[in-house]
């Protein structure tokens, strides 16, 4: 897990930010990346490293699929087979 927010995570979370906030929190790349740092979100490698770290804040997805999972409000997919998570 890293909080490394490259080009495609700050996309990633731009387009999709919809899903977790009515009103949009950030409108440009640089503002994505500092309301990320102060959300303290994780940047994963693949949908299991995603259950794993829910599964470590204690949230129960024992009953959830991973297409259930990367619906979640809080994972947004960054398109290359890594995921944001922002614990709002």
């Amino acid at each position: 897990m890293k909080n490394v927010y490259d080009e495609k995570v700050l996309e990633a979370f731009l387009k999709q930010q919809g899903k977790l906030f009515p009103e949009p929190v950030a409108e440009t790349a640089e503002e994505a990346e500092e309301f990320l740092k102060e959300a303290l979100a994780v940047v994963v490698n693949s949908i299991e490293e995603v259950m794993d770290y829910l599964d470590d804040t204690g949230m129960d997805i024992t009953e959830m699929s991973k297409e259930e999972i990367e619906q979640a409000e809080e994972v947004f997919a960054v398109g290359d087979g890594r995921y944001l998570v922002v614990d709002a």
